[in-house]
């Protein structure tokens, strides 16, 4: 059964970005999710990442700056839908 995941994404250059952390409700609240991210920026940073990112929903802030992440000023451009 897996348990849980992350994914990271590069740009090629010095630049990783964090998606999908996601834990099977069973177990969450366990500290997986965080000892993903962990290993997941370890990992991005040995092959040369100087910058990790993320975006998140509101209710995730307290769990990313958790984790060390810190505010950013950032921009999104949504396509279709509401703004």
């Amino acid at each position: 059964m897996l348990v849980g995941f992350v994914n990271v994404a590069r740009d090629g250059g010095v630049h990783a970005f964090v998606l999908d952390t996601c834990v099977h409700a069973e177990h969450q609240r366990k500290g997986i999710a965080t000892a993903l991210v962990g290993r997941a920026a370890e990992l991005a940073r040995a092959r040369g990442a100087e910058w990790l990112h993320v975006d998140f929903e509101p209710q995730l802030e307290g769990f990313y700056r958790g984790c060390g992440f810190r505010e950013s000023a950032a921009g999104v451009m949504r396509f279709g839908g509401e703004a």
